[in-house]
């Protein structure tokens, strides 16, 4: 099964969004208000799936990319298959990541609010996980027509 990454350069990704419009955090964007993206990321044929250091680098990487700003992360990792799980708290939202090496899978799921670019950190995990094989859904939360 291969699936494609979504180009971050095309039109139905978010190109402007107005976040002026209230101290709420939430967003205006071809004719929605909403309070942040949500993406999940479903990485296949993956690898340093179990390398503790290697995942809280690349997640400091994708914050960086996403123009968010961090306030900690805490990851776990499991024994004996050298699963990890964990979160990267955002001012902004999260980042969290479960992975199943035994597998060659991680499943991610981005949700930013305000000034960031949640679609930078797609790259990030894919040359980290060293596959091209993710699925990306995209959700708007809180959606309301404007």
């Amino acid at each position: 099964m291969t699936n494609d990454i979504k180009d971050t350069s095309s039109p139905q990704w978010p190109t402007h969004i107005d976040t002026d419009k209230s101290e709420d955090m939430f967003m205006q964007c071809d004719g929605y208000d909403f309070a942040g993206t949500h993406l999940l990321l479903d990485c296949w044929d993956a690898y340093d799936l179990d390398n503790l250091e290697h995942i809280e680098k690349t997640l400091r990487t994708a914050v960086e990319a996403s123009g968010a700003t961090l306030l900690h992360i805490h990851l776990h990792h499991f024994t004996p298959n050298g699963g990890v799980s964990g979160v990267a708290v955002l001012a902004e939202s999260h980042i969290s990541i479960h992975t199943w090496p035994e597998r060659d899978y991680a499943a991610l799921d981005i949700f930013m609010c305000g000034d960031t670019e949640p679609h930078k950190a797609i790259p990030v995990f894919k040359k980290a996980f060293g596959t091209d094989n993710i699925e990306v859904t995209e959700h708007l939360r809180g959606k309301t027509v404007l």
